[in-house]
């Protein structure tokens, strides 16, 4: 089973719809975390399956419409971390890879900086998940307010593309 990245748009969906359409997704493939987005209307959404195909036809059993789906990679936590802390996490930081960087370069910069983070100890970096087309990464975080991580991603020298709060869905 594959780490599979799905985004959508979802006004006018509350939580509690969120988390029935959800539910359906479960005997298609395995739903690893969904956040939501109040601000942008946007839900992120990690799926185990066995190809895009898959997830994207598990995800659209919610109701919703799949506009991105993408093999993702786990950094900084293993997936029975994320099990337990996917609630903690209220910032989701995007960051659009740079052309010709490789997933070998970008995770030795990301172990290299990573210890940085303990120069603003008020916000606690909890994952990351980077596309295999090493288009963009998610990186989700639990701080206090958005200064504070973008704080932390100077320090760690990672540029923003886009900052946004988060809500668990499931």
């Amino acid at each position: 089973m594959n780490l599979y990245l799905v985004e959508s748009t979802v006004n006018g969906w509350s939580a509690s719809q969120l988390e029935q359409g959800l539910q359906k997704v479960e005997p298609q493939a395995e739903l690893l975390e969904a956040q939501a987005s109040p601000q942008d209307s946007r839900l992120y959404v990690v799926l185990l399956a066995s190809d895009a195909a898959q997830a994207k036809h598990a995800f659209e059993q919610s109701g919703l419409t799949a506009q991105l789906v993408k093999q993702v990679r786990l950094v900084g936590q293993d997936l029975e971390t994320v099990r337990q802390r996917k609630a903690r996490a209220n910032y989701l930081v995007e960051w659009n890879l740079p052309a010709g960087l490789t997933m070998e370069a970008y995770l030795q910069r990301k172990a290299e900086k990573s210890p940085l983070y303990a120069q603003v100890p008020e916000v606690k970096f909890e994952r990351t998940y980077v596309c295999e087309d090493m288009s963009k990464c998610l990186c989700f975080y639990d701080s206090p307010d958005e200064q504070t991580v973008l704080k932390a991603r100077e320090v760690v020298g990672a540029p923003v593309d886009h900052i946004t709060t988060i809500q668990n869905i499931r």
